[in-house]
């Protein structure tokens, strides 16, 4: 379903747990992070479409969360063309979104990154507010700018400074999945998490988890 103008509808979700920190979701076999996100179905208002893939992408319910706020207007990416399929190319422009500030009520064992069998996330963690945008795959940079800028006064504490913008600031070291590692056993390659984070080495697999220790 496209506008006119060739953009499809959407919904972005931040989703805070009782630290103000941030749910950071990385993208099934990939080094990408990012916020839970999902298409508007035809006959769904923004709301509905959110808490629909709340629970597909992370496994979350209604009572889960509570709506703090969402941003007033629809906030646009443009997708480049070679991630757009060739049959779409030409009509397809990318994405316009209705971003939601979610607090979490319920408990960090309430997430479930294999709610459904087609999983978006492999691992997450708790992050910063301000994220560190260059593991945020570039096109999507701009409209997490827009999101979080939008978004942060309704926060309970006083400091918004967006601290990703200052120049030559980097993630740390362990802020980033590492690279994948296989052993001379020719076990599966393990991926090196931060600190906190829960990782699914195959959630296409027999649901099978191999999950850390969740961060405070």
């Amino acid at each position: 379903m496209l506008d006119r103008d060739g953009f499809r509808p959407n919904v972005g979700i931040i989703l805070l747990n009782q630290k103000n920190q941030v749910f950071w979701g990385k993208r099934i076999r990939t080094h990408s992070w990012q916020f839970p996100q999902g298409g508007i179905d035809r006959g769904e208002t923004p709301e509905q479409a959110m808490f629909r893939e709340l629970h597909e992408e992370i496994g979350l319910k209604p009572e889960h969360v509570r709506i703090v706020a969402r941003t007033r207007d629809w906030l646009r990416y443009e997708v480049p063309d070679r991630y757009i399929r060739r049959d779409a190319r030409g009509h397809y422009k990318g994405q316009k979104q209705i971003w939601f500030l979610l607090q979490l009520i319920g408990q960090d064992w309430d997430l479930n990154l294999r709610a459904t069998n087609h999983p978006e996330f492999d691992a997450w963690r708790w992050n910063d507010y301000w994220v560190p945008l260059d593991v945020v795959v570039e096109f999507k940079r701009g409209v997490y700018e827009m999101a979080l800028r939008e978004l942060a006064r309704y926060l309970p504490r006083a400091d918004h400074r967006n601290r990703f913008l200052r120049g030559g600031i980097r993630p740390r070291e362990h802020d980033a999945a590492s690279a994948l590692q296989r052993d001379d056993t020719g076990a599966p390659p393990m991926i090196e998490l931060p600190p906190g984070a829960t990782f699914d080495p195959n959630p296409q697999a027999g649901f099978i988890a191999t999950k850390g220790k969740n961060a405070n």
